[in-house]
């Protein structure tokens, strides 16, 4: 058991030394911090809302990580498929699971890293107000499960494309539609149970409940079962491949 550990973690730490000389992350971890802090202080004019509440920065990880996974995850599959890396890989003593959860937790491990660069933003706020640590802390478990979902939908989208342009344009495109599909029902007039369907394709309608501190078990289960199904799904693909 720890001689397998071992072997999945060499996996693990072979993609977080790839991001460790990219100039991309670091690139994309600056941009995400200023743009949560943009979005707070600028767009949504922080101080003069007169309220002590994280959920106007919170608001604006959702639109972020539409930006941000897909660098991270762009090169997971479609790298190895261009280099032809993926079948050697294929034909190592790894299992299809051994090396999806390699790239996911590496990827993941890589986005919890770029939302730890926003907590001093909290951090430097609560001398300001009677804030809610306990909300806060509820905000950020939100995130990071909504990290979760979308970095395991951007390594799936990234095993279905032929390169590392098609697999960002393709993450962008389906994290945004999934993140703020939920808006429709916001501009359109629709029956109670259609709303209720698209609302619950949402990501970001998920995450809604998190950012206002609150942990919804229903939510809670959906980022869960996501992760693991968009997991499960590029097992499929790489067997097919490997078959092909």
């Amino acid at each position: 058991m720890t001689a397998k550990i071992e072997k999945n973690w060499a996996l693990v730490r072979k993609e977080l030394y790839s991001y460790s000389i990219s100039p991309f992350f670091y690139g994309i971890s600056v941009f995400f911090l200023l743009f949560v802090s943009i979005w707070l202080f600028y767009v949504q004019r922080f101080f003069t809302l007169d309220t002590a509440t994280m959920r106007p920065f919170f608001a604006a990880f959702p639109l972020g990580f539409v930006l941000v996974i897909p660098v991270l995850t762009m090169k997971g599959w479609a790298e190895e498929r261009k280099l032809g890396s993926i079948e050697l890989l294929l034909t190592m003593p790894f299992s299809e699971w051994d090396l999806v959860l390699g790239k996911f937790c590496a990827a993941f491990i890589a986005l919890a890293g770029i939302i730890g660069l926003t907590i001093p933003v909290p951090l430097s706020l609560l001398p300001l107000g009677d804030f809610d640590g306990g909300v806060i802390l509820g905000e950020y478990a939100g995130a990071f499960l909504l990290g979760a979902s979308a970095t395991s939908l951007g390594l799936l989208l990234s095993a279905l494309s032929r390169n590392q342009a098609g697999a960002f344009l393709g993450s962008a495109v389906v994290l945004l539609v999934m993140m703020f599909i939920n808006q429709i029902s916001f501009t359109l007039n629709l029956p109670p149970l259609l709303t209720e369907g698209i609302n619950f394709f949402s990501l970001s309608f998920h995450f809604e409940t998190f950012s206002k501190g609150i942990i919804d078990t229903r939510d809670l289960a959906f980022f869960v079962l996501t992760t693991a199904l968009f997991l499960f799904l590029n097992t499929r693909v790489l067997i097919l491949r490997k078959w092909r």
